[in-house]
């Protein structure tokens, strides 16, 4: 019987593994299609054979080498190292909240970080020419920390989850209406690309802010994934995070300052965009067949590259040359996803 029975489990455990592997395979592949894609997809079409050579040696005509190195990859590496932001921003939120509805636009987040960036911007732009970009960050972060805290502050007075949702949704209108004031009655000198980005994109993209993203977003990741462990407890109930040694005071304000950090990013680069993090966490799980931190934050991350990937492409070629708002695409393609958990749930 013993022998039986850890024959199953052996059985079990490779088939959880080979299924991890195809999950694993089946994103890096999706990305590694969605790189060749929106590198050789735009208004100048250039050979694959080109590219290649533009990327491996950097020889090839002047406007080509510029339009993929200055506009395309900057543009590629924002979207898949931002998309990965969102979707890991998702799971700690969805972590904390014990809710697979939970996420930073859903929440509000991602808009009172909008809020603040828009108000820097006016600032900083109207009196100086300019806006750092480490400037934006801290102005997205503090705005991402104010809806969080406006968030916790509920969800402490209401149990049931449909109110914070409602919550969230009041405080992300809130922040948006401010947003549309500040918009509406500044200079127009002052907001250049401010409506745009407001609406989320990755256009614009340069190598400057996307290395200054990487490093955030890497670090945060990385802190992310030191958490696993504690991440898992936390999943089986506060009680059994605390038998298993976890500070649950401190872990869940670890969770919510990386939640911050990361959508804070996001919002401070291409602005809010909707979706990615419920969305992928869910189907990253569905396709894992697992809860498991240790495999579903580097899935997660991979998903929400490729997805924010996929969105840029279909933002920039739908209706070319007129480019849709990033969010769009991510609310058409994501909200469908939102409304079959919701009835799954209710189930």
């Amino acid at each position: 019987m013993d022998n039986l029975q850890s024959a199953e489990h052996a059985h079990s455990r490779a088939l959880r593994r080979t299924r991890y592997i195809a999950v694993f395979a089946g994103l890096a592949a999706a990305l590694l299609v969605m790189v060749i894609l929106n590198i050789n997809t735009g208004s100048v079409k250039i050979p694959v054979a080109r590219i290649l050579q533009i990327l491996l040696r950097r020889q090839g005509a002047a406007k080509e080498v510029s339009i993929i190195w200055k506009i395309r990859m900057p543009r590629i590496l924002q979207a898949a190292i931002l998309g990965g932001a969102l979707a890991l921003s998702g799971f700690l939120l969805q972590t904390f909240f014990g809710n697979p509805i939970a996420g930073p636009f859903v929440l509000g987040i991602s808009s009172g970080a909008k809020m603040c960036v828009a108000i820097v911007m006016i600032l900083l732009i109207g009196r100086f020419g300019e806006a750092s970009s480490w400037a934006l960050i801290l102005a997205a972060f503090v705005g991402a920390m104010m809806s969080t805290a406006f968030i916790l502050v509920v969800s402490r007075a209401v149990n049931h989850m449909a109110a914070l949702l409602v919550a969230g949704i009041m405080i992300g209108y809130i922040c948006s209406a401010v947003t549309e004031f500040l918009v509406t009655f500044a200079e127009d000198s002052d907001i250049v690309n401010l409506h745009g980005w407001s609406q989320g994109s990755f256009s614009g993209a340069d190598w400057s802010g996307t290395a200054t993203a990487a490093l955030l977003v890497g670090i945060a990741s990385v802190c992310v994934f030191l958490l696993a462990k504690p991440i898992g407890a936390y999943q089986m109930g506060e009680d059994y995070a605390r038998s298993m040694g976890v500070n649950v005071k401190r872990f869940r304000m670890e969770l919510i300052l990386l939640s911050g950090i990361l959508s804070a990013c996001v919002t401070a680069f291409a602005g809010p965009i909707s979706f990615v993090g419920i969305a992928v966490p869910f189907l990253v799980k569905r396709a894992l067949g697992t809860s498991k931190p240790l495999v579903v934050i580097p899935a997660a991350f991979l998903g929400g590259a490729v997805f924010c990937m996929f969105s840029d492409l279909i933002a920039r070629m739908a209706f070319a040359p007129t480019e849709l708002n990033i969010s769009t695409v991510t609310s058409v393609l994501g909200a469908p996803v939102v409304i079959f958990m919701l009835i799954r749930r209710k189930r």
